[in-house]
């Protein structure tokens, strides 16, 4: 039966090929540029270059030790200096570190003093480390 219906199908384009236009009128004149088609730029630049093209290199962050060797003693030299309450930022961070472990199978608590500690020294350090790759490699690549 699905034979039957392919063969004789009153839809235009099922079954035949009634679709296609026998007499294509093709217009042309001087006032028109020829059509073309879209070119792709990074594609030729693949063909002309024998490597692999990428969007990005391939050591993209540029991993410098000095970085974070720098970057860490930047940020515990001021987070160490004493300006909350006579203690500094290290030292209530890591006290309060020390207390929790003291009920170790416990976790702190959500109003635990530990997780504002921990989370303006890391925010801090962070931020030093990420202003020090900026800071370091804009200056070995003549930025500033």
């Amino acid at each position: 039966m699905a034979a039957t219906m392919a063969a004789a199908s009153p839809v235009v384009g099922l079954g035949t090929s009634a679709l296609s236009s026998p007499n294509k009128l093709n217009l042309t004149s001087g006032f028109l540029r020829p059509p073309m088609t879209a070119r792709n730029p990074l594609r030729l630049l693949v063909k002309a270059s024998v490597d692999k093209f990428t969007c990005f290199e391939r050591d993209w962050l540029r991993r410098d030790l000095n970085v974070i060797g720098f970057g860490l003693i930047g940020w515990l030299a001021p987070s160490s200096i004493p300006a909350i309450n006579g203690n500094s930022l290290t030292g209530l961070f890591f006290s309060s570190i020390g207390e929790e472990l003291s009920h170790f199978p416990t976790g702190p608590a959500l109003t635990s003093q530990f997780w504002l500690w921990m989370v303006c020294w890391h925010l801090g350090l962070f931020l030093t480390l990420t202003f020090g790759q900026i800071g370091f490699k804009g200056r070995a690549e003549d930025y500033f």
